[in-house]
């Protein structure tokens, strides 16, 4: 199997070329259309820079899109008139309509889309969702999330490329793993949503209030919220309350928090489960069979809903009702 990267904007990049790397997956390129940006990725991971998508296309049998969010679109429609399989960073898109177009486009082209949602495969998140099927903890009755984090700057913070700042950054991975671990859709949303910590022209903290079909309530803390000084990026922590017990998650809680005296700084040195590796391993293993992924376009679809919807809620001042797009 040979792989392409479509763009090198989102760092996550990096991370999945690792893991191809480790796989033993041959990267044919990189194409970038920020061709500086594209050339220091391939620089510094000696793979091959492509000026033009359309030979790197021609190669491969599968690629990795970690574009700008408004650039997705591009990317996967590109990617699907070769016939070539995705993995598309999340979220999806930046609109229900972009994200629509490139479903159908994948369904046409017969070809995969996988969205990027490592969280799932973190062995607590899929145990936990094993106690909740299996009515281990009762009737679910409420659960509350955060996925707290750096400003990321860049393009992160210019609307008209990311689609929105922190919420919609940062509620996709809950919200997916939210809806995943129930097997329910997100009926209700409001959100209170605002820019406290950073002084940019874009969100930075939210506090969403979501609604699922079979009744259960959620909270979700999406913010960028960790400073510079923070030993560790952010988080990830769901904690289930149900009828007959509770569970709490932490999943990123396998690490070592060290203090420097030479530099005063503090430096977290993680040492659990590497989710981008689990993530890029499945990916491959599902082109190679042929099969339905774990985490596809409508799910990446339906997480973006949430975040479309809490921006809505936070403009009127009011709950608002979540209409699932038809697939």
């Amino acid at each position: 199997m040979n792989i392409g990267i479509l763009s090198t904007a989102h760092m996550h990049v990096y991370s999945y070329m690792a893991a191809l790397r480790r796989l033993g997956v041959p990267i044919v390129g990189i194409y970038d259309d920020d061709a500086e940006r594209g050339r220091r990725a391939a620089e510094a991971t000696g793979v091959p820079f492509f000026p033009d998508a359309e030979p790197l296309l021609a190669q491969v049998d599968a690629v990795v899109v970690c574009s700008e969010n408004a650039n997705h679109k591009r990317d996967v429609l590109a990617a699907a008139r070769h016939g070539r399989h995705i993995l598309c960073e999340k979220p999806i898109a930046t609109s229900v309509a972009d994200a629509l177009e490139m479903i159908r486009a994948c369904q046409q082209a017969g070809v995969i889309l996988q969205m990027a949602f490592p969280v799932r495969y973190i062995a607590a998140v899929r145990q936990l969702r094993d106690l909740v099927q299996a009515g281990r903890l009762g009737r679910i009755l409420a659960m509350r999330g955060t996925n707290h984090g750096y400003m990321p700057g860049g393009w992160f913070i210019d609307h008209r490329l990311a689609g929105g700042g922190a919420v919609m950054d940062h509620t996709v991975h809950v919200a997916d793993i939210m809806r995943w671990i129930l097997g329910a859709e997100v009926r209700r949303v409001y959100a209170e949503i605002d820019n406290r910590v950073h002084q940019k022209d874009i969100d930075d903290c939210g506090i969403l209030t979501i609604e699922f079909d079979n009744g259960v309530f959620a909270t979700l803390d999406p913010s960028w919220s960790r400073t510079d000084a923070y030993p560790i990026w952010g988080d990830v922590t769901l904690e289930v309350v149900g009828s007959g017990g509770t569970a709490s998650l932490d999943a990123f809680a396998a690490h070592l928090n060290v203090y420097s005296v030479q530099d005063g700084k503090g430096v977290h040195e993680g040492y659990g489960e590497d989710m981008d590796y689990y993530l890029i391993k499945d990916f491959v293993e599902t082109v190679a069979a042929g099969r339905q992924p774990l985490v596809d376009g409508v799910d990446g679809l339906r997480a973006m809903e949430v975040a479309l919807a809490a921006y809505e809620s936070a403009a009127r001042g009011e709950p608002v009702e979540v209409t699932l797009a038809a697939v």
